[in-house]
Parts: structure tokens; C-alpha cells; sequence
């Protein structure tokens, strides 16, 4: 694997935002959640590998990846407000505790926002790269 590309983390994070959108398209909502946050984790993850030049760490925690990454800081408020969001949507879709409250939350309209602003923080990331540097 190529854990030290930052490349392969952002293929990867692109290949989770596609099926983001076909579980929205579905409407498979407990699966847009779930592959949003995947998505953002391995754009921080690619991101931190990019900054760092190092593997990043085995976590899925959106808020520590960021600030090891020591990113968090530079990311705008608004859209430190989608990672707050997507941090529980890793586990509570895995491993729902009550499934019926989480899919009676992510509904459509929920979801059309939030694959609305995870694009904007993913797009955000991917304009801190150079030019050219991945083929998205």
C-alpha cells in the first residue's frame, strides 16, 4: 500500500465521495454519512501525509487528524462546523445503536446538505495541493 502517497489517499477519498453520491442517488442515507466522513478522513489523511511527509495515524477521528496534522487551525470556522457533523456518522453508521433515530435523521434533505458542505471541505483541501498534483 502506498500509505507515504499522499496521492493514494486522495484517490481513495475521491472513490468514497463518488459512492457518497450513489448512495444518495439510492437513497441508501445511512450510507451518505458514513462515506462522507470516510471521505474527509482520507482527504486529512492524504493531507497530513502531503504536510508531514509521514504515515498518518491510525485513527478515524476527523478533529485529531486535522490538529496532528496541525491544520485544524487554518481550516475556515464554517467548515470546522462539518467536521463536527460527520465525526460521529463513522461509527453511529457502523454500528448503529438505535438505527431507526439515525435513519430518521439523515433524511434527504439532511444528506443533500451535508454532501453540499463535505464537498466544500473537501474541495478546500484539495486547492491546498499544487497545481496538477492528482487528477480528481
Amino acid at each position: 500500500m502506498e500509505y507515504k502517497n499522499y496521492g493514494y489517499w486522495f484517490e481513495m477519498a475521491e472513490y468514497d465521495y463518488q459512492t457518497a453520491i450513489a448512495m444518495f442517488n439510492t437513497k441508501r442515507y445511512l450510507y451518505v454519512g458514513f462515506m462522507l466522513h470516510q471521505t474527509i478522513e482520507k482527504a486529512f489523511k492524504g493531507y497530513y501525509v502531503f504536510l508531514k511527509s509521514e504515515i498518518p495515524p491510525f485513527t478515524h477521528s476527523l478533529l485529531k487528524l486535522s490538529q496532528q496534522g496541525t491544520f485544524y487551525d487554518s481550516i475556515p470556522e464554517d467548515l470546522r462546523d462539518v467536521i463536527d457533523i460527520l465525526e460521529p456518522l463513522n461509527i453511529e453508521a457502523r454500528y448503529p445503536s438505535d438505527k431507526e433515530k439515525l435513519i430518521n435523521e439523515l433524511d434527504e434533505e439532511f444528506c443533500k446538505r451535508l454532501l453540499k458542505h463535505t464537498e466544500e471541505l473537501y474541495k478546500w483541501i484539495i486547492k491546498k495541493l499544487p497545481k496538477k498534483s492528482i487528477d480528481l
